[in-house]
């Protein structure tokens, strides 16, 4: 997938969803990192025909994007995999462009499960900053912000914004372009789509280390599917002000610790306080306030949640009704 705007260019990879030609990639490919507001886009299939292609929609919040190739038909859509049956070891396959070297494939295994990463975002609204922990408070071992989008190609853009998002950590081999390409299992479907790299030092140079990362499948179908029906996507707000609990003077446990329940939000109305800790979301462990907010981002808006938290030393669940986060 090559991208090109009036100043800027770059390329990347998507996986196809339909017959006729939707394909799901990253909205930093398709915007050149938020440099490129109308690019054009030309996709190159595997079996080696051009397409012209349109943007359907992007979602910034979770750097998802689908985009519609002009003129397909007969295309071999991919078989999604439920990502929420992953064991940390199974094995995990890359496919996508690395370095602009179409058709490449690398192997690895899934090498962490429900883990969360904050990277800036030039093409954030301001709106996404409801409920998101400060912008200068990130989880231990990100204070060097190591992680970045696999974008090759200059980006002129300044983010000054960050997402938190939940991803599947492997070790097979990712680089620039492989960005919305298909992280795939052993029978080739989909458990999650590249979106991300860490890298090594001051310099924070682009390259694989063993560290890459993908949006799991569920989170990218269910986000797909939005913009195709709507040209966008829904995502949760908890209705609270979370920091690291870690930062707080006499916490007892990690997690993300309230610091105000915003009158009328679904925190407030499910019975959280000030000063509670919530320590899973959804079956998911959390330990930070970045993991929270990129739990609460991957569910929809509307939808139900499961929340454990601890009040005075006690552990307890609660239902939550998530609100939706404004764009």
């Amino acid at each position: 997938m090559e991208v090109a705007g009036d100043t800027e260019s770059g390329s990347g990879s998507g996986v196809v969803l339909s017959k006729d030609g939707y394909v799901l990639t990253n909205t930093h490919v398709v915007t050149l990192g938020g440099a490129a507001a109308d690019p054009k886009i030309r996709v190159t299939s595997s079996d080696g025909h051009i397409y012209d292609a349109t943007i359907v929609g992007t979602d910034p919040i979770y750097d998802l994007a689908v985009i519609k190739l002009d003129g397909a038909k007969d295309l071999t859509p991919i078989d999604f995999a439920d990502s929420s049956k992953l064991n940390v070891g199974s094995t995990a396959v890359a496919v996508g462009a690395p370095l602009g070297l179409s058709n490449s494939v690398t192997t690895g295994i899934v090498s962490a499960l429900n883990r969360s990463i904050q990277i800036a975002s030039s093409a954030l609204p301001d709106s996404s900053a409801q409920d998101a922990p400060p912008q200068d408070q990130s989880t231990p071992g990100q204070e060097s912000s190591p992680f970045q989008f696999d974008l090759p190609g200059t980006q002129t853009q300044s983010a000054t914004k960050s997402i938190s998002i939940a991803v599947i950590q492997t070790d097979a081999a990712i680089n620039p372009g492989n960005s919305g390409g298909a992280l795939v299992d052993s029978e080739g479907k989909l458990i999650g789509i590249n979106v991300a790299i860490a890298t090594a030092g001051s310099t924070g140079e682009s390259g694989s280390i063993g560290v890459g990362f993908a949006i799991p499948s569920n989170i990218a179908e269910r986000v797909s599917k939005e913009i195709i029906a709507d040209g966008t996507a829904t995502h949760g707000l908890l209705g609270a002000s979370v920091q690291d609990a870690s930062s707080v003077a006499g916490a007892q446990v990690s997690g993300a610790y309230i610091a105000e329940a915003t009158a009328g939000g679904g925190a407030e109305k499910a019975g959280l306080k000030n000063g509670d800790v919530v320590t899973e979301f959804n079956g998911a462990p959390i330990s930070s306030a970045s993991d929270l907010t990129a739990q609460v981002r991957a569910a929809a808006a509307g939808s139900d949640a499961k929340l454990t938290y601890v009040r005075d030393g006690k552990s307890q669940s609660v239902d939550v009704t998530l609100g939706e986060l404004s764009l």
